[in-house]
């Protein structure tokens, strides 16, 4: 558990806040390119880390804010909010790298703190249950091994790196052999979501809008080639995707409807009987202390399962205690260190994850 005060310190993140100035100190995402549109096209209004910016191309296409540095990168729309003396290169995540066609990004705005969202994106334990099927029906895209439905009490070993955290969780796959899945955590704004070689790898990036909402990129990209037909028609099937609302950024499944719960498919197929993977994490993250409120981390019991929960709540109070002493965090200056991928693979018992795994783990393009 957080004392109220850490609880405190964790969710609030508007101007002057000690995390809100923690996050002002790498690049953010605020908007999709493809919103701004061409030149001198009119200007986007844009709310993030609780301001209210606007953005814009001038008559050459440059992308710019009435407020800060802007930039142009990987279909996404980036400001640097910190003190311009301490703007960092920007740091090398694939996703951002690859061409165009080698990505496809989806964008919500959902009611809820971006701290209880990004708890979820850490965290492989939730996936044996939340997301399983009683039909033993695969999740699209053949992306989660069979063993995190066996398996359901994985062990946790987390590790502080120089761009936030590689986070294994473990499960018995044979006499001889464990199954890992390894989310990476890039500060502030991302956790790469473990996945099989070979396949899409989803980025997920959460950014404040405000202490009560939060700005959502479901991001899914290959290094080496563009997404595929079949690929595109698994994110187009609503559940690896949710429906959105046309002309909006907010999913049909919400909680008013009930995230538009199947009672009966959820007493003979599914977990939920909620269609999307999207919808099934905001039933969980948007009702902790009530609809859209922020949890109150100081009544809760952790147990041995919420290990990368605990280490990502560990690196972000740490640095924003840092910063209120006036040391700086030292990612941003590491822009080369993002250049990661997350795994889900098998190795012998005596192989150690960050052995065994170590070019798996690795981005090529940059």
């Amino acid at each position: 558990m957080l004392t109220k005060a850490d609880n405190e310190l964790l969710v609030r993140t508007g101007p002057k806040t000690p995390m809100g100035e923690l996050f002002r100190r790498f690049w953010t995402p605020i908007t999709l390119a493809s919103e701004v549109g061409g030149p001198d096209s009119p200007p986007v209004r844009v709310r993030i880390l609780g301001e209210d910016l606007v953005a814009f191309r001038d008559s050459h296409g440059k992308v710019r804010t009435a407020s800060y540095p802007a930039m142009e990168r990987g279909g996404l729309i980036w400001a640097f909010m910190g003190p311009i003396d301490l703007m960092p290169e920007f740091p090398a995540i694939e996703a951002f790298a690859v061409p165009a066609d080698h990505r496809s990004i989806t964008k919500m705005i959902v009611r809820g703190n971006y701290a209880q969202m990004q708890e979820g994106d850490v965290d492989s334990s939730h996936v044996s249950f939340l997301h399983s099927r009683q039909d033993g029906k695969p999740i699209p895209g053949g992306r989660v091994d069979a063993t995190v439905f066996a398996d359901r009490q994985p062990r946790w070993f987390t590790a502080e790196t120089d761009y936030g955290l590689m986070l294994s969780a473990q499960r018995d796959a044979g006499d001889d052999t464990f199954h890992w899945r390894v989310n990476q955590y890039l500060m502030p704004y991302a956790v790469l979501i473990a996945a099989p070689p070979n396949t899409p790898v989803l980025t997920q990036v959460r950014v404040p809008v405000d202490d009560d909402h939060t700005l959502h990129f479901r991001i899914w990209s290959n290094a080496d080639h563009p997404l595929t037909a079949a690929e595109r028609a698994v994110l187009a099937d609503g559940v690896t995707v949710p429906e959105i609302v046309p002309g909006t950024f907010s999913t049909k499944e919400e909680y008013e409807n009930d995230y538009l719960i199947d009672r009966d498919e959820q007493r003979r197929a599914s977990f939920t009987g909620i269609k999307s993977i999207v919808a099934q994490d905001l039933a969980v993250t948007q009702d902790q202390g009530g609809y859209g409120t922020i949890a109150d981390r100081s009544r809760e019991y952790l147990t041995s399962s919420d290990k990368a929960i605990i280490a990502l709540r560990k690196r972000l109070l740490t640095r924003a205690k840092q910063l209120m002493q006036g040391t700086e965090p030292p990612e941003p200056r590491s822009p080369g260190a993002y250049s990661v991928r997350p795994g889900d693979f098998k190795l012998p018992r005596t192989v150690p994850v960050a052995q065994g795994a170590k070019d798996l783990l690795l981005a090529t393009v940059r």
